[in-house]
Parts: structure tokens; sequence; C-alpha cells
């Protein structure tokens, strides 16, 4: 009994940790960062598109701007939960770009400890989508003041 009400207390201090606004700040960061990255350096991103999908270019724009703005969103309460579930949505929708990266990996013989990041990548992707959910749930506290604020 006691080892499941500690469990219950860490999942609710990692909840609350992730609610903080420095978890928010830093998940704005990663992903206005990323974002960025997309229009400084979008070959890079072209390169990981897999080749039955069509539009490289085009997508890798649009998956910029939609980090960039996902990244801002998740700030002002307004627009976090919107910002949450948009960022979550690219999480899904990147994933065969990552898929892509470990095949040509493979394919092209990369060195094991390269191979090894990009299967770690893999499930770290639902980590960051955990973090993402957690972080653009809005508190209690949070949903009392917007209330009083309206």
């Amino acid at each position: 009994m006691a080892s499941r009400f500690i469990s219950h207390n860490r999942i609710n201090g990692l909840r609350a940790r992730l609610q903080t606004p420095g978890s928010r700040a830093v998940l704005a960061l990663f992903f206005v960062v990323a974002g960025v990255l997309h229009f400084v350096y979008p070959r890079a991103y072209i390169s990981v598109m897999p080749p039955w999908l069509g539009w490289h270019a085009a997508l890798v724009f649009v998956s910029g701007v939609a980090e960039v703005a996902g990244g801002v969103g998740v700030l002002p309460v307004r627009t976090r939960r919107w910002a949450g579930w948009g960022l979550l949505a690219l999480c899904v929708a990147v994933l065969p770009a990552n898929v892509q990266m470990l095949r040509d990996g493979l394919a092209a013989a990369r060195p094991a400890w390269i191979i090894a990041l990009l299967l770690v990548r893999l499930p770290l992707q639902l980590l960051l989508m955990r973090w993402i959910w957690l972080a653009t749930q809005s508190t209690r506290a949070e949903r009392l003041n917007y209330l009083k604020e309206t």
C-alpha cells in the first residue's frame, strides 16, 4: 500500500513540475528553436522525408511554422490547450520522417551508436508527447484565474 502511495505522489509531483511556467518555457523554446531550424537548414529536413511523401519543401516549411506557432502557443493560457493538440498532431505527423532516418541509417550502414540514437529517438517521441500533454493542461488555479478575468 505504501509503495502505491509513493508512486502516486511521484506521478503527481512530475505532473506538477511539468505544468510549471519554467517547464512550459523550456518546451516553448525547444519547439521555437526546432521550428526556426527548419528555415535555417531546410535541406537537412528535406533529406529525411520519406520518398513516398510528396511536397518535401512545402511540408518542411509548414512543419517549421507549426513548431514555432505551437511553441509560442503553449505560453498563454488562452492558446495553451490548442497549441498542445497541435504539437501532439505534429509529433504524430513527423513520425514517418523519424522512421525514414532510421531506415536510411541502416541502409547506409551507419555506426552502431548512430543507429542506437535513431532507435532511442522513437520512444523519446512518446515521452515528448507526454510532456506536451501535461504541460498544456491548465492547472486548476489557472482555470479559476482565467474565469475571474473573463
